[in-house]
């Protein structure tokens, strides 16, 4: 069986560019300090031995906080054909993508979803918005991947995909997406609530 690859599907940081419900909430120059702070822990955290990453990148250049990472272009099209195109590009062996809105994704995690599709199986970690943090696909479901008429970044995403994937699917945990400061709110509350858990143990 061939490496596994993982795809984080990123965008190049700059003041005024994504994030713009996020940079609504607390302003754009704190919106743009957060997303380098996420996706470069995230990148970095998510750099492993077990498979190949790959950064597919929406922008100009890449945020040195990221590391030394393999770099694509996302390419042209919507998300669903930039994502199909990535799934099938990287289809010799079991292939995930994730983004980098979900700041709890971990190495833990993406081993237990390329797990999951043993067998040939599809697997989606859903997110707490109707989205989703990881869609992982065992080589030959790859090859083949269609992701069309889902309607992306909605309460029906996470339902669309599993549609248009057909055959199972298995779903791993449930995740929170930072989109909003709500959502950055109840993350950071999440986490503080954990820890005093930690400590009082």
């Amino acid at each position: 069986m061939a490496r596994p690859t993982l795809i984080v599907f990123a965008r190049a940081p700059a003041i005024g560019v994504g994030k713009t419900r996020l940079a609504r909430d607390v302003g754009a120059v704190e919106a743009w300090r957060l997303y380098r702070q996420m996706s470069g822990r995230l990148i970095r955290a998510l750099a492993d031995p077990r498979w190949r990453l790959i950064v597919r990148l929406a922008g100009a250049a890449p945020d040195p906080a990221w590391g030394p990472v393999r770099l694509e272009d996302q390419g042209q099209g919507d998300l669903g054909q930039r994502l199909q195109r990535a799934l099938r590009t990287h289809s010799a062996g079991p292939v995930a993508v994730t983004g980098t809105d979900a700041p709890d994704v971990s190495p833990a995690r993406v081993a237990r979803a390329f797990a999951a599709t043993r067998g040939g199986h599809a697997v989606l970690g859903p997110a707490e918005d109707g989205g989703f943090w990881l869609l992982a696909l065992a080589a030959r479901r790859a090859r083949t991947v269609s992701l069309a008429g889902v309607r992306w970044s909605g309460p029906d995403t996470l339902t669309d995909t599993e549609a248009a994937l057909g055959g199972p699917v298995r779903r791993l945990e449930m995740l929170s997406d930072i989109d909003t400061g709500a959502d950055l709110a109840r993350w950071r509350s999440a986490q503080l609530s954990a820890r005093m858990s930690i400590t009082r143990s």
